[in-house]
């Protein structure tokens, strides 16, 4: 029997008690917005976006004077180990008051200050950042232009208060836990970034290879390049027709693809542009330069709606070759000549008809796909890659937290 189970049948045989969160806490309130007068350097003045994976951050804050800030902290100040609770905006976050972060204030927080003879904060703040809690939170938010969390709904939500022996006990094993997964995370992504380094080397010298051993031609001259349809992300639908929205080329898709994440009724993908199996479809309008023209391959048996600000080529190339193609710098290089923009950044489709591709047999085009390939499941494979032995990780982590942290309520 391991010493939390001792502890648990030795201190709490019948169950743990569960109080209302108030009930833990010597103080808790909100922290609400106000109007101070921002000044250049003074004392920091965060936001609910300040607070993050327990910690408070204080990138982009502004700052008030030393006057304003006793005035609007006197009657609610912020000390050392109040937990901080993200509640409009940004929502469930929490960090801990370090004695290093003080003096700071701010607004759309809430604070609680924890009677430590009844609880242990480090053991509040595995339960309370607990999938558990989030989800309570998240349910309990209302639907208004900017999400908040209503007070009584942080107040009412239960915890488990086993003796203290027992919380500071599961604070050991999480923390040496928490410790042991980071570093391992650690060394995955470490790993993960040489990879990734590996792949952008084969890639490169690749299709360097390419255009100097085989015949370039323009993309115009083998492809047939259009513009994409008309729709709006206020179309999706949970079932219909697929579709591909030009922003999730950047977000969410890879080199290809063969199945969409969203859907347009029959009526709005009528009325679309299409890209058919073996396409490539194009982001051609991004924020800046390194993103535009971003592109995936669409491998799906039937036919995809593509929005605008995309374009969709067609040819009887490999698809997969192409777009990993579209990610070297060959085509980096050649895209910028015909990029127009300052804020937005557009390369227009005809534009495209311009950019020249090195196009060997379609034999030797398999063979460049084959080797990008097993680079391109290793670093973005999350069912066989680096990211899913990443995400297995933390799953363990996540499993153990919650075995522990779960307990039979006393019946009283």
């Amino acid at each position: 029997m391991s010493r939390i189970e001792q502890l648990i049948k030795e201190k709490c045989p019948k169950g743990v008690k569960f109080v209302k969160l108030k009930d833990v806490c010597n103080d808790n309130f909100w922290i609400m917005p106000s109007t101070p007068k921002y000044i250049s350097d003074g004392i920091p003045y965060i936001t609910s976006k300040n607070i993050k994976n327990g910690k408070i951050l204080f990138d982009n804050v502004k700052y008030i004077s030393q006057e304003d800030y006793d005035n609007i902290s006197s009657n609610r100040p912020i000390q050392e180990n109040d937990f901080l609770i993200s509640m409009i905006g940004t929502i469930g976050e929490v960090g801990i008051v370090e004695k290093k972060d003080l003096p700071f204030y701010g607004q759309n927080m809430y604070l609680l200050r924890l009677n430590f003879d009844i609880i242990n904060l480090k053991y509040f703040y595995y339960y309370f950042t607990s999938p558990t809690v989030k989800n309570i939170l998240l349910s309990g938010k209302n639907n208004s232009n900017q999400s908040y969390i209503k007070t009584k709904n942080i107040e009412s939500l239960k915890i488990p208060v086993p003796p203290i022996e027992v919380q500071e006990e599961i604070v050991r094993i999480l923390d040496k836990f928490s410790e042991l997964e980071t570093e391992l995370e650690t060394e995955l992504e470490t790993e993960l970034e040489t990879r990734k380094k590996q792949y952008k080397f084969w890639l490169n010298k690749l299709f360097n290879n390419a255009m100097k051993k085989f015949n370039n031609f323009k993309m115009g001259t083998f492809a047939k390049i259009q513009r994409g349809g008309g729709f709006q992300k206020k179309d999706f639908v949970t079932q219909g027709k697929p579709c591909i929205h030009y922003g999730q080329i950047y977000t969410h898709y890879g080199t290809f693809t063969y199945e969409p994440i969203t859907y347009l009724l029959d009526e709005c993908y009528k009325k679309q542009k299409k890209a058919h199996q073996n396409d490539i479809i194009m982001a051609v309008t991004s924020e800046n330069m390194k993103d535009v023209c971003k592109a995936v391959a669409w491998l799906g048996d039937e036919e995809i709606a593509v929005s605008g600000h995309s374009a969709i080529i067609s040819s009887n190339q490999n698809a997969k070759y192409l777009s990993y193609f579209f990610q070297s710098k060959c085509f980096q290089q050649q895209k910028i000549k015909y990029a127009r923009g300052v804020k937005v950044i557009e390369v227009s489709p005809n534009k495209l008809n311009e950019i020249k591709v090195p196009l060997p047999p379609l034999e030797e085009q398999e063979r460049i796909v084959k080797i990008l390939n097993k680079f391109d499941k290793l670093i973005n494979d999350i069912s066989e890659g680096i990211p899913a032995e990443i995400e297995a990780r933390r799953k363990q982590y996540e499993y153990y937290r919650n075995k522990l942290l779960s307990f039979e309520e006393i019946k009283e």
